[in-house]
C-alpha cells in the first residue's frame, strides 16, 4: 500500500517540542499602538498592525483567541539620562492592565529609546515615498518590529552568555 497523502500524517514529536508560542511587541502610544510578532520559533520579528489605542485590549484578545502567545514586550520609554519620560505613567498603565487581563502571559520590557528615530530611517531606506514615510501608523509598526527584535537579540545573548 502506498502512502498518497504523507501530508495527512501527525509531525514528529520533535517538532511540536520545537515550536514555540508567538510573542507580541508592542510600541505603547496614547492615540495608536503599533504592534510587532515573532514567528513561532521566535527568530525573527515582523510588523503586524497599528491599533487605536483605545482598541487595544479587545484587539488583543481577539489576537489570543487565534494565535499562541507566551510573551509581551513592551517599549520602556526612557530619557537620554535613564530617567522617565513624560509617557512611562501611561505606559506603566498598560502594564498592569496587561498583567491584569492576561495574568498567564509574561510581560518584558525593553529599553526605546531611539526606536522612532530608527523606525524613520528604516522607512526612508526602504524607499517609500514621503508621502507614504509620513504615515505616523507605520512609525508605530516599525518601533514595535525594533522594539521585539532588540529584545530577541537579548534573549539569544543569554544563551549563548
Amino acid at each position: 500500500m502506498t502512502d498518497t497523502a504523507p501530508f495527512l500524517r501527525p509531525l514528529p514529536l520533535f517538532w511540536y517540542l520545537c515550536a514555540m508560542g508567538r510573542v507580541l511587541g508592542i510600541d505603547y502610544g496614547q492615540k495608536r499602538t503599533g504592534l510587532a510578532v515573532t514567528d513561532e520559533n521566535q527568530q525573527f520579528a515582523f510588523s503586524l498592525e497599528t491599533v487605536m489605542t483605545h482598541h487595544i485590549f479587545p484587539y488583543l484578545n481577539e489576537y489570543l483567541l487565534k494565535n499562541n502567545v507566551e510573551g509581551f514586550v513592551v517599549g520602556e520609554p526612557r530619557r537620554l539620562n535613564n530617567t522617565p519620560t513624560d509617557a512611562t505613567e501611561f505606559v506603566e498603565a498598560f502594564v498592569r492592565g496587561l498583567k491584569n487581563k492576561f495574568p498567564a502571559i509574561p510581560v518584558h520590557r525593553v529599553d526605546e529609546r531611539f526606536t522612532s528615530g530608527m523606525a524613520r530611517q528604516a522607512i526612508i531606506d526602504s524607499g517609500i515615498r514621503k508621502k507614504g514615510r509620513q504615515d505616523k501608523a507605520m512609525v508605530d509598526q516599525v518601533s514595535a518590529t525594533i522594539i521585539l527584535q532588540s529584545w530577541l537579540e537579548q534573549q539569544q545573548r543569554k544563551k549563548t552568555s
